[in-house]
């Protein structure tokens, strides 16, 4: 336009200079006339553009009038948009739509700020301002009011109050209730990945619609913004509802064992939900929402989701970085494999750019939480090396240091697969030093191996520290100032580890050749105890310096013997009804082998001096002797000297 006026104004000047020159030719007089003709066509066709644009801002002033009054009648009213009628909704959204169109249009002409159009397109920008205020607000409004309640009922999990405890510490044993203290909750692995509705399905294409019309009106930041608010808010609310509370590292390095415990389990179960079943839905929404733009649902996704799962991952950083005390062990590995379990899961859901720094934390502390599984067994073997002898347990019975390492490898067993893993790269899995118990043998019975010749990774570590707990009960057993009681004390111990390892769960870890050499080594202490109690008593018995001439000497030494022999027997008899072998059957063993010896020699002796001893001498029959040698290591103190059993 402005072209035409200065071509216009151009021609002006050339026909006033050829008119201020004289004798024109009539050729030249003709070209000056039709040029002349043409200048004033061309003055009126401007003239009429002039009323012709002025007529199309009319237009668009009408145009946009009609789409502000229709805007901003809602400013005035308090209620949502799309809590009215459906029709009304449509209509907002077919003005914020013209509005749009209008501003697409007059930016694509060629404007001056000082043109009247570039004040209709500022008044335009404006009333879409305010229709995306409004949007924006009815976007969260409705993701908020629509919101499914999340009940994750049929995933049951037992209240707090029947957490079990694990208090138990190795540092501090003489609890007997150590086998129930020492329980682990089996990870569901079957659980798949189920998506549910987070809101309601009804609303999902409205959300959509105002999606789209945010983003075509470029006001997409504001809509993903407005997004990820409400939704980090929902998330917020699941974890709530799973009772996971937000800790910080300082917090759980600060809290109880009790307290703690329960929050692990609690986190253990709440993971697998939480990445399955919420994240997978959330994934979903932000697809069904923003899906139509492209790869920004999944920014959305990320946004709303990562402070949640980060929240999460730190309490998972926290727990490897703590003390590496053995009762937290189960624990741990319950955190590790749970999070292993769903890290494919995790790496799907955030696997573009966006949600590579998810992706890493958690690799990261899946990787913590291996290593301190792995520095964690290693204390608790320097624990039980370390395990202060103070003092003895009554009756040389089963000390709670047996029990509590035997249990905890029961219980371990059911991360045979892990554990297998994690040793499998530990620098020192192949420097174990092996007793020659544990050393590998060309009994196969006797080597579990995942390969021709090569021992299980756990298997070693199992072995090792079962050849540590040995060396500290027999350190324990010098505790006992009779060395009878002290081979009963290693025998009792070694008989629950041989019991315990021939249970399902330990028998394929440790094999039958080491079980076969446990039970010999039990074997080896019931007759170490036997000659120890025994052999002095026998050696009354014995018919050596009994044979001197005369009656009279004879009869002596017979009653001398026999007094010694009732007074040695009444002293075991009091002592030994104390000490105590739970195991029955290997109680009746060790009574059935002292009978045999003792009651088989007193019955020879008696019976080849009947001629000389009187019946007065005898204090006790054989059938005496033999019943109150089933007293013994019963663990309720008895005497004889005033025994009326005959």
């Amino acid at each position: 336009m402005e072209g035409e006026c200065d071509l216009i104004a151009a021609a002006k000047n050339i026909v006033r200079a050829l008119g201020s020159k004289k004798n024109l030719t009539d050729g030249e007089r003709e070209i000056l006339a039709n040029l002349g003709t043409q200048l004033s066509s061309m003055m009126g066709l401007s003239e009429r553009d002039d009323e012709n644009k002025d007529k199309k801002i009319s237009e668009v002033e009408d145009r946009l009038n009609w789409i502000q009054e229709r805007i901003m009648s809602w400013e005035a009213d308090q209620s949502m948009i799309w809590d009215s009628s459906p029709n009304e909704s449509l209509e907002y959204m077919k003005a914020v739509e013209e509005a749009r169109r209008l501003i697409e249009r007059l930016e694509r002409s060629c404007l001056d700020k000082n043109d009247e159009e570039y004040e209709v397109l500022h008044r335009a920008h404006d009333v879409l301002q305010t229709a995306m205020a409004r949007l924006e607000e009815e976007f969260k409004y409705m993701l908020v009011q629509n919101r499914q309640p999340f009940e994750p009922e049929h995933m049951s999990f037992r209240s707090s109050e029947e957490d079990i405890a694990d208090g138990s510490s190795i540092i501090s044993f003489g609890d007997d209730s150590i086998e129930d203290s020492l329980q682990t909750d089996s990870v569901s692995r079957a659980s798949e990945e189920v998506i549910i509705d987070l809101v309601h399905p009804d609303i999902v294409p409205e959300l959509r619609g105002i999606a789209n019309l945010m983003f075509n009106c470029n006001y997409d930041q504001e809509c993903m913004q407005a997004y990820t608010i409400i939704r980090k808010e929902a998330l917020d609310e699941c974890l709530s509802i799973l009772e996971i509370q937000k800790l910080s590292i300082e917090d759980v390095l600060k809290m109880d064992w009790g307290s703690l415990n329960s929050k692990i389990r609690r986190w253990v179960w709440g993971m697998k939900i939480f990445v399955r079943v919420y994240l997978a839905s959330e994934r979903s929404l932000s697809d069904q929402i923003f899906g139509e733009l492209g790869a920004i649902y999944l920014d959305c996704f990320v946004e709303a989701s990562k402070a949640s799962m980060l929240q999460l991952l730190n309490f998972g950083e926290a727990m490897s970085i703590g003390p590496h005390q053995p009762e937290k062990l189960f624990r741990i590995l319950d955190m590790y494999e749970v999070l292993a379990d769903v890290l494919p899961d995790i790496d799907a859901l955030y696997a573009d750019e966006a949600g590579s720094s998810v992706r890493i934390e958690c690799h990261e502390v899946l990787m913590k939480l291996g290593e301190s599984v792995k520095a964690t067994f290693s204390k608790f073997e320097s624990a039980i090396a370390s395990n202060p002898s103070t003092n003895p347990v009554a009756g040389g019975g089963i000390h709670p240091l047996t029990k509590y390492v035997m249990n905890y490898l029961r219980i371990l067993t059911d991360y045979g697969e892990t554990l297998n893993y994690l040793f499998e790269d530990s620098t020192d899995a192949d420097s174990i030093s092996l007793s020659p118990d544990m050393s590998p043998t060309s009994d196969e019975e006797n080597k579990p191996t995942d390969s021709p010749g090569r021992i299980f990774p756990m298997v070693r570590h199992f072995r090792s520290l079962t050849s540590t707990l040995e060396g500290n009960l027999d350190e324990k057993s010098r505790l006992y100032k009779d060395p009878s009681l002290q081979h009963v004390f290693l025998m009792n111990n070694l008989r629950y580890m041989a019991q315990k390892v021939k249970g399902d769960e330990l028998r394929p870890i440790f094999g039958d050749g080491w079980l076969r050499k446990c039970n010999g080594k039990v074997q080896q202490q019931a007759l170490n105890y036997q000659r120890s109690s025994w052999s002095s008593i026998l050696n009354l018995l014995k018919e050596e310096g009994i044979q001197n001439p005369g009656t009279n000497s004879i009869s002596k030494t017979l009653k001398e013997r026999l007094r010694s022999f009732y007074l040695v027997f009444e002293e075991i008899y009091k002592s030994q009804t104390t000490w105590f072998i739970p195991d029955p059957q290997l109680r009746e063993d060790v009574q059935i082998s002292a009978s045999l010896n003792v009651i088989q020699a007193y019955r020879t002796f008696v019976g080849r001096h009947s001629n000389d001893v009187s019946d007065k001498l005898i204090k006790y029959s054989a059938d005496d002797l033999q019943n109150y040698l089933l007293d013994l290591f019963e663990g309720s103190p008895k005497s004889l000297q005033n025994s009326s059993r005959r």
